[in-house]
């Protein structure tokens, strides 16, 4: 059986974080490097959905299905309110601004964990070119009830996409710092047990090839669907690859969608592309 890769639009420079809306059975999708968002849906197709974004990353729905955006550009974390408002919930640490937060999860306590690379301060293309205020790139878990925010690991020296098991007792992690450091970087997923707000030592999971890892998302079953340069890499629960599906654009990340969560939204470059898993043809 074939693989169907769908090519539903390409509005963007650089698309990135997808996100399902289950009520409007929509993806809102971000445009970091031309600094807007987009939504499609079946209904209605592309339209710009915020004409300008702060540069926003990652996106994700805390628990109340409100929209959790990394922003490059006010280097923090925003909240988009029912009535279309938005709230800067976090943008610094110990009186620091975070470099430029990429992508973000909310676990079902609420709490908010989110990577912090430098990709958007290292020039003007993806925010505004700027000193790092801090000594590293980490992530972190911020707890909106108390407003405290938690280095949750260092173990990394670029975070990119990060998402949870099943359970929550995992947090898998993007390292992609072989871009920086071809020597001595990381190309890999890693895996950290989760600690209330912290993470314990993480451990390698999955190497990626080819390209580097970016985002990515983990389904019901605890397999990873994760990006590369050409595609999308699938590994069960125990690190083992058991698919690729191709995509003729550099990936950035992908996310669950549908009305029984049983499609793969992927943001490649300038497009967006949909895979209806059951064409999937998976070896365990």
């Amino acid at each position: 059986m074939k693989t169907y890769l769908e090519k539903l639009c390409s509005p963007a420079i650089w698309a990135e974080g997808p996100v399902w809306l289950p009520d409007e059975h929509a993806i809102i999708f971000s445009d970091v490097k031309g600094n807007k968002m987009f939504r499609w849906s079946e209904y209605d197709g592309v339209s710009v959905w915020r004409q300008y974004s702060n540069y926003a990353n990652g996106n994700t729905l805390d628990n109340e299905g409100r929209l959790i955006t990394c922003e490059h550009g006010r280097r923090g974390i925003s909240r988009t309110e029912k009535d279309g408002g938005i709230t800067m919930l976090i943008e610094k640490i110990d009186g620091k601004r975070f470099n430029s937060p990429n992508d973000v999860v909310v676990r079902s306590d609420g709490t908010i964990w989110f990577t912090d690379p430098p990709y958007g301060i290292i020039n003007d293309e993806e925010g505004y070119k700027s000193e790092s205020q801090i000594i590293g790139c980490y992530v972190y878990c911020y707890d909106p009830k108390h407003n405290t925010i938690s280095i949750a690991t260092s173990d990394v020296q670029r975070p990119n996409g990060l998402a949870f098991s099943p359970d929550e007792k995992w947090l898998y992690v993007a390292d992609m710092s072989i871009v920086d450091f071809p020597s001595h970087g990381r190309n890999e997923l890693r895996i950290y047990p989760v600690i209330d707000n912290t993470l314990g030592a993480g451990k390698h999971f999955a190497a990626i090839h080819s390209g580097f890892p970016n985002g990515f998302c983990v389904d019901k079953s605890g397999n990873i669907y994760c990006s590369c340069s050409d595609g999308i890499l699938i590994f069960n629960s125990s690190g083992k690859k058991i698919h690729k599906i191709a995509v003729p654009e550099r990936v950035s990340n992908c996310t669950f969608g549908g009305f029984n969560g049983n499609q793969l939204y992927i943001t490649a470059t300038t497009s967006l592309y949909r895979v209806f898993l059951d064409t999937l043809v998976t070896t365990q």
